[in-house]
């Protein structure tokens, strides 16, 4: 979709479990070169979904606005070149 942007999550720190404020998203593992394919999550109506990959739990919280995590510095930036 042409100007919808969906947020892309790590894991660097190793948590259990990262609260997020979207239910769409993609997760990105650690940051390279521990990433792993960048994958889509998708929670539909659940409020808890489990990495395929990396077994990392996304829980969504409506508090936190969709560039925000708990706990915090877990939003996967791209670097510029």
């Amino acid at each position: 979709m042409a100007g919808h942007t969906i947020p892309h999550f790590q894991n660097d720190g190793g948590h259990r479990v990262i609260e997020v404020g979207v239910k769409e998203f993609m997760c990105t593992g650690a940051s390279v070169p521990y990433d792993h394919p960048h994958i889509f999550i998708d929670m539909g109506h659940d409020n808890e979904k489990v990495c395929s990959y990396c077994s990392t739990l996304f829980r969504y919280n409506p508090s936190l606005k969709a560039e925000q995590t708990n706990p915090p510095g877990c939003v996967f930036h791209v670097k510029a070149a």
